[in-house]
């Protein structure tokens, strides 16, 4: 197991396949995937068993957010190529109710974001939000990344597109 980031408090890592039903618990939620795109638990089985394979496969998954303390989940992140634009990669994040608005999600930003400057030649890291959900776009903005003018267009739906260039 992999670990990606550690600091006194959180600590994000490979998920181990032990992990599966925290994971779907996670998602379950209304209120956290309230803006997700809608998916079935035997899809988030079938996303979870790919960042599994992925963690062979080279740089790019999706990995758990635990408390450093207790070791209790917090949430997931991910950090991928973006496939709208050539060249740039994307993260995102999505943690438990209980951890919105402790500082976590700014946290594993910038931790992502670092990983992606320092693991690639990428010149940009970017992250998509639903247009209403205000919390995360503000959490974007803390971590340094600026609202695009345009907003990009996934799976027939519009999403906010933030992005933060490579550092000269």
């Amino acid at each position: 197991m992999r670990i990606l980031y550690k600091n006194d408090t959180i600590l994000v890592r490979e998920f181990l396949p032990e992990d599966l039903d925290l994971f779907l618990a996670l998602l379950a939620d209304p209120e956290v995937a309230r803006y997700l795109p809608p998916n079935t638990p035997e899809r988030y089985r079938q996303l979870f068993a790919v960042a599994l394979e992925d963690y062979r496969k080279g740089l790019f998954s999706r990995w758990g957010i635990w408390d450093a303390v207790t070791n209790d989940f917090i949430g997931t992140c991910l950090a991928r190529p973006f496939v709208e634009v050539p060249g740039q990669l994307e993260i995102g994040y999505t943690l438990a109710k209980a951890y919105w608005g402790r500082g976590i999600a700014t946290t594993v930003s910038k931790a992502l974001v670092a990983y992606c400057f320092t693991h690639t030649s990428a010149r940009d890291v970017v992250a998509l939000t639903h247009p209403d959900n205000i919390g995360s776009q503000k959490v974007l903005e803390k971590a340094g990344f600026s609202r695009a003018p345009h907003n990009i267009v996934r799976d027939q739906k519009e999403a906010a597109y933030f992005v933060l260039h490579r550092p000269a």
